[in-house]
């Protein structure tokens, strides 16, 4: 379900503090809820997680256009990455964070895990278009649970950049985003019942 932007502002995520000069551009609430020491299990997810294996044949094709796209265009060359066209956030983290754990690697998709706490990790991507961050948030809930929260902020490239974000934002909104809630939603409920199974 996709949440105001006031969902994830008004955390006191440390993201604030390292990316202020970033836009927020969406906040989705997942279908993912648990206890304190299972927010882990969630990041695990996403970082293994591959667009190929999305059930969503919409969702494959356009990821399939878009890389297509990016290798014609030049959009992805390595010189309009992270280290090269923008310098990496790492540089800017605080020691505490900077010493302490990146997160898992992703397996698929083209971001560097920045930090992982125990409710908040962060990872960086950047290519021609924008520069951009995935969050990802462990939300206490009322009823002494948990639940995650996504949050995308990008700084666009540009004039060419903004105009990018913006011919996307639709595609995000009605295809993308709503299948990757049904593959976390899949996911969860497996990983749920694995659990049960095994006690």
């Amino acid at each position: 379900m996709r949440l105001p932007s006031a969902a994830h502002i008004s955390q006191p995520w440390r993201i604030h503090d390292i990316a202020s000069d970033f836009r927020l551009e969406d906040v989705w609430a997942l279908p993912a809820r648990g206890a304190r020491e299972d927010f882990p299990q969630l990041v695990e997810w996403f970082t293994r997680a591959s667009e190929r294996e999305n059930p969503s044949f919409l969702t494959r094709t356009l990821f399939a256009i878009r890389w297509m796209l990016g290798e014609l265009m030049g959009w992805d060359d390595a010189e309009s990455g992270v280290g090269s066209r923008v310098r990496a956030l790492r540089e800017r983290l605080p020691a505490d964070l900077r010493e302490g754990p990146r997160g898992p690697d992703f397996a698929a998709l083209p971001f560097r895990s920045l930090y992982m706490l125990e409710n908040e990790f962060a990872a960086e991507t950047a290519n021609s278009t924008m520069h951009g961050l995935l969050h990802l948030g462990w939300v206490p809930e009322g009823s002494g649970g948990y639940r995650g929260q996504m949050a995308v902020l990008v700084k666009p490239n540009g004039a060419f950049g903004n105009a990018y974000m913006t011919a996307i934002r639709p595609f995000r909104h009605l295809i993308v985003y709503p299948a990757l809630m049904r593959q976390i939603e899949h996911a969860w409920r497996k990983r749920a019942a694995a659990t049960a199974a095994s006690r």
